[in-house]
């Protein structure tokens, strides 16, 4: 948008509500939802702070917005010699003001048909503007399961964890390769998916509390483990949660060969991971997996503001966090 008048005039051809965002924007920040011209004029210049301040950039486009959408991404390699594939997709759905919580690969959501649709149109954008780098191009899929473009994020995810868990390329390696020169390793027939995975992004908030950021020293942090679990993580005993940058402090990933499994698997997973001395969204999610919406696969965008009830939770102790807490309080006891 030139200004705020060729917005105005766009957003009347789209029809209202529309999403106001930053080409530079990220992590559900320089975005705005518009329901009308007031609403548009008032967010503009928002819109052009934030994304001045965040990301050194004012530049801002419009958007049909759409209502409670599924959010579903699809992996890309591509080389420098013009080779391109998929890696399927990850759904996203599973978001609070639009920064994801929860991350599934592949989508319970598609059948096959729309799986090789969305991730053939992704690799077609990629060999049209000649792109080079491992990247995402994201969709959003509304009630009546049309596809929309909505971005493409030119960069390594957050999320990438999982389709490497189902496809078994390690993405940063090949990444690596590709900045180096080097021709893909992979053809399309050669991506092969198994099994489900899903990510958590552990961060420290409050949900109780409006997600309130929890920030201050880890008195204790144990990571989970086992079969088809894996944690990445920088934090430790003692560390300073530090209040000045994004609150994600660990990623828990989970597979399994199927839907089922991994749903028992990833309630295992998070019941036994410990991170004592902040609040974390660990019980929330737990809340979250254990929902009729989650277990059978279906849920979209607006998951989160439909379920006010889930921060309601009582936190519920897994055998390993007793044992944790009756050491520490022997350990005190015997002045250790």
């Amino acid at each position: 948008m030139r200004d705020v008048d060729e917005a105005l005039e766009v957003a009347e051809t789209l029809g209202y509500p529309v999403m106001l965002k930053a080409t530079s924007g990220g992590g559900g920040r320089g975005i705005r939802r518009c329901e009308n011209a007031d609403d548009l004029q008032r967010s503009y210049d928002r819109v052009i702070s934030e994304a001045s301040k965040a990301f050194g950039s004012a530049d801002v486009f419009l958007e049909k917005y759409i209502a409670d959408p599924r959010h579903i991404e699809v992996q890309i390699l591509a080389d420098s010699h013009g080779n391109v594939i998929h890696l399927f997709e990850r759904d996203c759905s599973i978001q609070r003001r639009h920064q994801k919580l929860v991350e599934i690969a592949p989508s319970p959501q598609l059948s096959d048909e729309q799986r090789n649709y969305i991730g053939e149109l992704a690799v077609r954008a990629a060999q049209t503007v000649g792109y080079v780098n491992a990247g995402t191009v994201e969709f959003l899929m509304d009630e009546n399961e049309n596809f929309y473009f909505m971005e493409m994020n030119t960069r390594l995810q957050v999320e990438h964890p999982v389709t490497e868990a189902i496809t078994g390329i390690d993405i940063v390696q090949e990444q690596i390769r590709i900045a180096s020169g080097l021709i893909l390793r992979y053809g399309q027939s050669d991506v092969q998916r198994r099994g489900f995975a899903i990510e958590f992004r552990i961060n420290a908030e409050d949900p109780k509390n409006d997600f309130l950021p929890s920030f201050g020293r880890i008195s204790r942090y144990f990571a989970t483990g086992g079969p088809g679990v894996r944690t990445d993580g920088a934090i430790y005993t003692g560390y300073e949660i530090p209040p000045y940058y994004d609150s994600m402090c660990a990623k828990l990933i989970v597979w399994a060969l199927d839907w089922d499994s991994v749903l028992d698997r990833a309630e295992r997973a998070l019941r036994d991971i410990g991170v004592y001395g902040v609040k974390t969204t660990i019980p929330y999610q737990l809340e979250i997996l254990r929902t009729a919406e989650f277990q059978s696969g279906k849920f979209n965008t607006g998951f989160v503001e439909s379920h006010p009830e889930l921060t309601k939770y009582s936190v519920k102790r897994s055998n390993r966090d007793v044992a944790a807490a009756i050491a520490a309080a022997v350990a005190a006891n015997m002045g250790l």
